[in-house]
C-alpha cells in the first residue's frame, strides 16, 4: 500500500519563501510520474489545481501561476519528492498535496491514483 506524508508547510509573509516535502512509501517514485496539488481553504472534493508534475526521468512541468516560483525536484534515494516554494503570494494560500501514479506527467488531479493528506501553506499579505 503507497502512503505519502507531506511536511514543511506553515505561515509565511509573501515574500517569503517555503519548501515542502513528500516521503513516499510502499512504492519507488524513481520511475513515477509526480505531481503537487493544491486546494483553497474551504474548497472540499477531489477538484485541485495542479501546480506541478515531475517525471522518473527528472523533467518538470509548471502551472502558470507558479512558473519562475516554485521549483519541483526529487531525492530517489530518499523516495521524497520536494517544492521548494519561492516568492510566496496570499493567493498561493491553500492545501497542499503530493500525488502519484499518473500514466503520464500531468496536472490534471483526475490523473493520479495516490495522494496524501495534505499540508497547509498560508501567506499573509
Amino acid at each position: 500500500q503507497v502512503q505519502m506524508v507531506e511536511s514543511g508547510g506553515g505561515s509565511v509573509q509573501a515574500g517569503g519563501s517555503l519548501r515542502l516535502s513528500c516521503t513516499v512509501s510502499g512504492k519507488s517514485i524513481s520511475d513515477e510520474n509526480m505531481g503537487w496539488f493544491r486546494q483553497p481553504p474551504g474548497k472540499t472534493g477531489k477538484q485541485r489545481e495542479g501546480v506541478a508534475y515531475i517525471r522518473g526521468d527528472g523533467d518538470t512541468g509548471y502551472a502558470d501561476s507558479v512558473k519562475g516560483r516554485f521549483t519541483i525536484s526529487k531525492d530517489n534515494a530518499e523516495n521524497t519528492v520536494f517544492l521548494q516554494m519561492d516568492s510566496l503570494k496570499a493567493e498561493d494560500t491553500a492545501m497542499y498535496y503530493c500525488a502519484a501514479g499518473s500514466i503520464f506527467p500531468s496536472l490534471w488531479w483526475d490523473q493520479y491514483e495516490s495522494w496524501g493528506q495534505g499540508i497547509l501553506v498560508n501567506v499573509s499579505s
